[in-house]
Formats: structure tokens, C-alpha cells, sequence
């Protein structure tokens, strides 16, 4: 386990091509959103330790973001509460701090989609897909192509 963190910190740190996504002391967006879209909690750990060390404003959504993801990938049903609790409450302070940002409703928008139903946490699903689409054309290029390719496999977002 010790072994697969470090050669994913080592991965993030020396072969993410720069020209991905700009940087804040260690911080991706790339990494970030690989991490969502991945399987292994030894990628969420390592996104959390980067997120952690970081000073980027948006801390407490990217973290929070991947608490939630994490809670599905843990055994016990106490550590996927936890998790999702802890993460929960992060995100939402981001959101209710930035209420119109767009890619932290993504964000939030793919947590809902795949949520299990006991947590009732689906609530925000249509107004965060309006919110998205109406802003799509606004956002930089990157979230844009991050966005069109989530809406390949979503029930719920399409981008005309």
C-alpha cells in the first residue's frame, strides 16, 4: 500500500505533462479529476495528501469531493459514513461560500449522480445540470473538455 502512494506521488509529481493543467504547489486539476474517475483508493489518498499540503483556495471542495469518493471504496459501513459525512459537509460549506461556481457544482453533480440512494444525497441534481449548462460556454477550456467527456457516460448532464 506504502509502495503504490509513493509511486503515485511520484507519478503525479514527474509524469503529469505540464501543459495539462497549470499547477499550484503540487495541486492538478488533471490528478484531481483522474482520481474521481478512478477505482483505487491508493490515487484518492494520494490526491488527499497533495490537497492537504496545498494553500489553493478551493481546499475544502476538492477535498471534501474526494472524502465522498473514498467512502465507497472502504470496507466498514462506520468508515463510509465518516467519510461521506466529513466530505459532505466540506463541499457544501464550498458551495454555499461560492454558490455560482460552476465547476464545483460539477463536482457536486457527479457525486449525486452516483451516490448510493440511502445517503439521500440527489437533492441538487437538476439545478446544478441547469446551472452547468447555462455557464458551459464560460468556463476555460479544460473544464469544458473535463465536463463533455463526463456527459459521454451521465444519465443526467448532456451538453447540446
Amino acid at each position: 500500500m506504502r509502495l503504490q502512494i509513493i509511486s503515485t506521488l511520484f507519478f503525479l509529481f514527474f509524469a503529469v505533462p505540464a501543459f495539462s493543467m497549470p499547477t499550484t504547489l503540487g495541486f492538478d486539476k488533471t490528478a484531481f479529476y483522474e482520481a474521481m474517475e478512478s477505482e483505487k483508493i491508493s490515487d484518492i489518498e494520494a490526491q488527499l495528501i497533495i490537497i492537504k499540503n496545498s494553500t489553493i483556495a478551493e481546499k475544502n471542495a476538492y477535498e471534501g469531493a474526494l472524502l465522498m469518493k473514498k467512502s465507497g471504496m472502504v470496507n466498514k459501513a462506520k468508515d463510509k459514513l465518516h467519510f461521506f459525512k466529513i466530505g459532505r459537509v466540506k463541499l457544501e460549506a464550498a458551495i454555499e461560500a461560492d454558490k455560482d461556481n460552476t465547476e464545483y457544482r460539477f463536482i457536486r453533480l457527479i457525486l449525486q449522480e452516483h451516490a448510493p440512494k440511502i445517503v439521500k444525497y440527489r437533492n441538487e441534481i437538476n439545478e446544478d445540470s441547469k446551472l452547468i449548462k447555462s455557464n458551459f460556454k464560460q468556463l476555460p477550456s479544460f473544464l469544458q473538455k473535463t465536463i463533455a467527456a463526463y456527459c459521454k457516460s451521465s444519465k443526467v448532464l448532456k451538453i447540446d
